[in-house]
């Protein structure tokens, strides 16, 4: 059996997208999925997301990490999908109203080949400065650091999120560099991946927060432009009482080629 399916990147985090409105895929093993996603022997991606019909919304997003595994929620993915559902002609005034495993997700194409994805409330009640955790849809572990160019990501990203307070559930990790005012750059570790991505949307999303946090809290929200290893992107927020919302995240989604694998 030949399928169908298309390649997209967001900043170099990188997507198997399959329409699976029909549901003719049902039983996608986790070995077919992280075979497709090798990058010697398969397609080669970060993940792979089925887009599905879901009564209520435009579309429903089923995402796997590239081990195989169902994922949390993945900020570049979304955007990822939504462009990828504008192109299949499923979206009115380029406006997406989609479910996620998170829960709903409104998204916006504000020009070619760039989406702005509404991120889920973040609650900021527990926050610890000895040791940043925010749940931004994934699980995120931040640490400040002097700068990013030099640092063994893979190893210092595979530590912390192996060590004993995350082993269990896993966990994501970012480090993160102040550039300038609301300018940071970040490098990610994935859990799933379990290996250093080019840009992770959700954990980009946390590294805004906890510098708003760590850095701006006296102040009103303003927009962080976020540095990764695959581009540029953006946050913006507000924040009230402990609480985050009206998270935006922005940045490219950008098609790559499409093609047929074999089951």
């Amino acid at each position: 059996m030949q399928i169908p399916f298309y390649k997209y990147q967001g900043t170099g985090n990188d997507f198997i997208l399959i329409d699976n409105r029909t549901e003719a895929i049902q039983d996608l093993s986790p070995h077919l999925i992280a075979r497709w996603c090798d990058r010697r022997f398969g397609i080669g991606a970060d993940g792979l997301m089925l887009l599905q019909q879901k009564e209520g919304f435009d579309f429903e997003m089923v995402y796997y990490n590239s081990d195989g595994n169902p994922s949390s929620m993945c900020g570049n993915g979304g955007r990822c999908i939504t462009a990828f559902a504008n192109f299949l002609g499923i979206l009115k005034d380029q406006k997406a109203y989609f479910l996620a495993v998170d829960g709903p997700h409104e998204a916006l194409l504000t020009k070619e080949n760039y989406v702005e994805l509404k991120m889920t409330d973040v609650k900021a009640s527990h926050y610890n400065s000895t040791r940043i955790f925010l749940d931004t849809g994934s699980p995120h572990h931040i640490e400040f650091v002097a700068q990013i160019k030099g640092l063994d990501v893979y190893k210092k990203g595979k530590a912390i999120r192996n060590n004993k307070t995350y082993k269990k559930e896993g966990t994501n990790v970012n480090f993160v560099a102040i550039q300038a005012k609301n300018q940071i750059e970040v490098a990610t570790y994935e859990r799933g991946v379990e290996d250093e991505t080019l840009s992770c949307g959700t954990g980009v999303t946390a590294a805004a927060l906890a510098y708003h946090l760590e850095f701006s809290k006296d102040h009103a929200p303003l927009p962080v432009s976020i540095q990764t290893k695959g581009g540029q992107l953006n946050v913006h927020f507000k924040y009230q009482a402990h609480l985050f919302y009206d998270i935006w995240l922005c940045g490219p989604a950008t098609p790559v080629f499409h093609g047929f694998i074999n089951r």
